[in-house]
Order: structure tokens, then sequence, then C-alpha cells
């Protein structure tokens, strides 16, 4: 096997974006995971639920870009959290409306103020055009 001695992998786009989203969600997950016990997808699984109002298992899948079993496990793991209830649709009896108990929401809002302290954080030393271009880019980027 032969490789390409101008490939530089720290220069690789995707492999920042990667390094990048690894390195910021790990540091809020210690933020989300100590106050709460949540995993990464939970707190995603949440904070749809939260942003969105009531979906079901799948709806999140689709909205979020997340695997159907790791959902499941989310959502099994926040009813134990008693953060969210399930509802059987009866129209369809293999899905559930998922909705947040009150204990979900005020996490949810909890965690809300974390998130955007987290994001000042992260921010605060580019300048507002920098912020806009890089939100805009990563927009672009998810699009396509």
């Amino acid at each position: 096997m032969t490789h390409d001695d101008t490939f530089e992998l720290q220069g690789f786009t995707p492999y920042l974006l990667n390094q990048a989203a690894e390195a910021t969600g790990s540091r809020f997950q210690s933020i989300y995971k100590s106050k709460y016990g949540m995993l990464r997808t939970e707190w995603r699984v949440l904070f749809h639920l939260g942003c969105y109002g009531d979906m079901t298992a799948k709806d999140v899948c689709d909205r979020a870009g997340l695997h159907k079993t790791k959902v499941s496990r989310a959502v099994s793991a926040l009813a134990q959290k008693r953060f969210l209830e399930r509802h059987e649709l009866p129209e369809d009896r293999r899905h559930e409306r998922l909705t947040l108990t009150r204990a979900g929401r005020r996490a949810f809002e909890d965690l809300v103020e974390d998130a955007q302290n987290f994001d000042q954080q992260l921010i605060e030393h580019f300048s507002e055009g920098e912020i806009d271009t890089l939100r805009l880019m990563l927009k672009k980027l998810a699009e396509l």
C-alpha cells in the first residue's frame, strides 16, 4: 500500500471537524454528565424534545441523524430517570409519543442555560464576523 506524501491529515476538513466536535462535545458532556448522569445521546434526545416538543423516537432519529438503537437506549435511560414519558399512539401501536416530564423540563431548562454559557465561552475568542462565517459554513457542510 502506498501513500501520498502531500496528504496532510491535520489539514483534512473532515478530520478537523471531527477533532473540533470531539473536543467541544466532550467538554460540554462533562457538564450534563456530572449534573444529570446523561450520556451524549440522552442529552440530544432531551434537547430535541425540549426544543421541538413531543415526538416519536423515529422523529428524533430523523431530526438528529441518530441511529434508532442509540435513541431507543437513550429513551429508556431518560424514562428511568423520569425525564420523559412514553404514550402509545392509538393509530400505530408500534410507535410512542415521547413527552418531557416536569423533571425533564427542569433538566432541559437548566442545561439550556449551561449550553448558552458554554457556547459563549467557545465563541468569545472570535469576532462577530468570524462567528457568523463559522456557523454559516458548518450549516452548509451539514447540508451537503
